[in-house]
């Protein structure tokens, strides 16, 4: 229920919430401002009208979701059939793991829903929109009463994922709202490659759903190609190459248990384990090791974690872009190809490639840009929300300093 609270913002912001930006940062509240998380009230600028949820804590102090109306389970369901019917053509591909809610990008703020088979899998990115959380199940099994179990994704640290653009990997736990609490293991299709999934223990919501389509990409460009993915978490890109022909992988990554979460997904795909190897390591000092020995590969994958969770972290960002995609370009023979991505906000597009661009003078090299993209139908970019654009996929050949 709306409080008889009005909060007028300044008017410079007047155009930006007219395109439908969801945000107002806290430094263009009036300080007065005293509520707790989760009130609904009005925001005005000038003429403009909204309604949105407030937040006590963190940057982010009022997310906007309507203009007309205060959200309830009506408006929920409304949302959440929107973005059921966006996701259509997963479902008809036979994926069975998917991201059902994209926060702002299916307009309700900072919340996530992640589809697991039959399992739903919330994520709220602040105070405010955790008090959400009951309505938003009861939305969900409202909108598709093939759900049997929906449950919270809870951190175990203090974190505001989405106000910083990126998803926090910290350790989380799950409390069940509907339903009873998902099994330790389950196991969902992409593109025909089976993946098992830990929901309790593992980063985001169980999978990197985002590069779904960049990993069937990287299939085929595979054949006959030795193939290095660093930051392989339990192999995804790995099962793709391997799929695609690739006459050998090495898969590094610096995580406990992940090689064993590779050998199990190879398994459940029936993937020759014989042109696989796994390597527990820092991605980072094997590339350096690598390099120096003259270790070379036909095909190397760098998608590394976020490097920046704050505007103020973005030069230190760039600088490990260009520091290991550098090492990356060193590794790769010449001729052969780099696929490199970037899933911190802090760093656009343009400042991404060019990252790349200084890393190939700092390798030596040239990297001829042939394929560019972003994420995929079910994590959508509202044109008035840039924010939401935070993943960079860019694959390039990789050439000799003439």
């Amino acid at each position: 229920m709306v409080r008889r609270v009005e909060i007028v913002v300044s008017s410079l912001l007047r155009e930006r919430l007219a395109q439908g930006h969801p945000w107002v940062y806290r430094n263009h509240v009036p300080s007065h401002v005293r509520l707790p998380s989760g009130a609904w009230v009005i925001v005005r600028c000038g003429a403009w009208r909204g309604y949105a949820l407030w937040d006590a804590e963190g940057p982010i102090a009022l997310r906007i979701f309507s203009t007309r109306t205060v959200p309830d389970i009506a408006w929920l369901r409304e949302r959440l059939t929107a973005a059921w019917n966006l996701r259509a053509p997963l479902r008809a591909a036979g994926i069975t793991a998917y991201r059902w809610v994209f926060g702002e990008g299916d307009g309700v703020p900072g919340i996530v829903v992640d589809r697991y088979n039959d399992i739903a899998v919330l994520q709220a990115s602040s105070a405010g929109t955790l008090t959400l959380i009951e309505d938003v199940a009861t939305a969900i099994l409202k909108v598709d009463p093939t759900v049997r179990r929906v449950a919270l994704r809870m951190a175990t640290e203090s974190r505001s994922a989405i106000d910083e653009g990126d998803e926090g990997d910290g350790d989380a736990r799950l409390r069940s709202l509907y339903g009873e609490s998902p099994p330790r293991e389950i196991v969902v299709v992409e593109h025909g490659i089976r993946f098992a999934v830990a929901l309790h223990t593992a980063q985001k919501t169980g999978l990197f759903l985002d590069q779904r389509e960049n990993r069937r990409f990287v299939e085929g460009l595979a054949a006959g190609r030795t193939v290095l993915n660093c930051f392989a978490y339990t192999g995804g890109f790995s099962l793709y190459a391997l799929r695609g022909g690739a006459r050998q992988v090495v898969s590094v990554d610096v995580g406990k248990g992940l090689a064993s979460a590779t050998a199990r997904n190879l398994a459940l795909n029936r993937l020759d384990d014989g042109r696989h190897r796994f390597e527990t390591a820092d991605c980072f000092e094997l590339l350096e090791q690598y390099a120096a020995a003259g270790q070379r590969f036909d095909l190397v994958i760098l998608d590394p974690p976020s490097f920046a969770r704050r505007k103020e972290s973005r030069y230190a960002a760039q600088r490990a872009y260009v520091r290991l995609n550098a090492l990356g370009m060193r590794c790769v023979k010449p001729g052969g190809l780099l696929a490199t991505a970037s899933c911190t906000t802090q760093v656009g597009p343009e400042a991404f490639r060019e990252a790349l661009a200084s890393a190939g003078a700092l390798a030596e090299r040239r990297l001829r840009i042939i394929h560019e993209a972003g994420q995929p139908l079910d994590h959508p970019v509202p044109a008035h929300f840039p924010e939401g654009r935070y993943l960079k996929f860019v694959v390039g050949r990789v050439e000799e300093a003439v």
